[in-house]
């Protein structure tokens, strides 16, 4: 089940990047499971890699390869995610890294490993070895989709998308990928996304655009409240087409194209949250600063109480009130204004007087809702974005490893 969440449009393809996909074995179902990346040469990348300290062995191997030359492949498997694997984990992910390599001609250090699945089983790199050649023959540009897919676990439908800016005679593509449905509260991105543009951006500008869109939408979900060993979001610039300089008229209409494709996939991973029936937009406004106006979004989006009365229809708006209560900012409680999908909940220190059951019900049984908190002390605002949390999450990862 997912909320408003379509098969995703023509994907286009992006000058630089050829993409293939197979099935490796490295999980139960016969979908692909492993994805192979070719960047061209002079392509730059920037990477936003989860702080979860029990980080799986691939991200711990990406930290170190980021370091060096630009990347040219990038390899990526479902299925396991080699995390809380020890040495013998770290082992195999460069070993993976070493055997395309060897394949290739480019140096180890200019791959960068990537898994997602279950934490602590040993990662099967036999089966990788014995798909590579097969995923080296099969490249190619218009495999954004395979991609997708082969990249999905317990999502119920690939998460892509595509833009494009008009320069003169010449188009630029944006085009992005992004698997995520559990285990979602990013303290940096997505489960794993991967965005390409053909644009030709200086590395210094895109690790600092990347930085400021992961900020703007991959940090602002949260399915559970849970941050992944796995998670990494991975810019590339393949420098095939028109140079963008900041602070021009190109450069506004370019990152505001990249936002776009940024904040869909983030909210594509929402909609698509395990279990998730209703989507939900937290905004809080009016704050002192926005950290405080994060800390009482983040407070409502994690808090399991609101999520499952959601999730009923049920307008217990009280659940909201205590989250807020709660998330340890300064606050007059006299100026705090709630609205749940425009009918206002609490004001004034209390109930709002023509507020009725009948309203407030009606307000949440959509399969969109937007929270408005008014915290009435600044000009401060956040927005978040989570599902309700019901019987198919708690199902889903149950079930999870059997």
């Amino acid at each position: 089940m997912s909320v408003g969440l379509k098969q995703p449009e023509k994907i286009n393809p992006v000058a630089g990047v050829k993409l293939s996909a197979t099935h490796a074995g490295l999980r139960k179902t016969n979908a692909a499971d492993l994805l192979l990346i070719e960047l061209a040469a002079g392509s730059r990348v920037a990477v936003t890699l989860t702080k979860n300290l029990f980080c799986a062995a691939p991200i711990i191997v990406v930290q170190e390869h980021i370091k060096c030359n630009p990347p040219r492949y990038l390899i990526i498997n479902a299925g396991n995610a080699n995390a809380g694997t020890g040495n013998k984990g770290l082992l195999d992910a460069k070993e993976c890294c070493r055997y395309l390599s060897e394949s290739t001609g480019v140096q180890e250090r200019e791959i960068l490993p990537f898994s997602t699945g279950v934490i602590g089983k040993p990662l099967d790199v036999k089966k990788i070895k014995v798909a590579i050649p097969a995923l080296l023959q099969a490249l190619e540009a218009d495999a954004w989709l395979k991609a997708a897919r082969a990249i999905m676990t317990t999502d119920t439908l690939p998460k892509a998308i595509s833009r494009s800016v008009r320069t003169g005679d010449t188009v630029i593509t944006i085009t992005g990928i992004a698997k995520g449905a559990g285990m979602i509260c990013p303290n940096m991105a997505t489960m794993l996304s991967f965005i390409a543009t053909d644009a030709d951006i200086e590395q210094t500008e895109l690790e600092t655009l990347h930085k400021k869109l992961v900020a703007a939408s991959f940090n602002r979900i949260s399915v559970d409240g849970d941050t992944s060993t796995n998670d990494a979001c991975v810019c590339i610039s393949t420098a095939q087409k028109e140079k963008i300089y900041p602070g021009t008229p190109l450069w506004q209409e370019f990152e505001q194209a990249m936002l776009e494709v940024y904040q869909h996939l983030a909210q594509a991973i929402i909609r698509d949250g395990e279990g998730a029936g209703k989507f939900i937009t937290i905004k809080v406004i009016n704050g002192h600063t926005e950290t405080d106006c994060e800390a009482v979004a983040r407070a409502v989006a994690h808090s399991p109480l609101v999520k499952t009365a959601l999730f009923a229809s049920d307008a217990n708006w009280g659940r909201i009130l205590a989250a807020v209560g709660r998330a340890g900012v300064r606050l007059d409680i006299d100026q705090v204004k709630m609205t749940i999908n425009d009918v206002l909940i609490f004001y004034n220190g209390q109930l709002a007087d023509d507020y009725t059951e009948a309203s407030g019900s009606a307000a949440v049984a959509q399969d969109e809702i937007v929270i408005e908190i008014s915290l009435g002390c600044g000009v401060a605002e956040y927005l978040m974005w989570t599902t309700d949390l019901g019987h198919e999450y708690v199902r889903i990862n149950a079930e999870y490893r059997t």
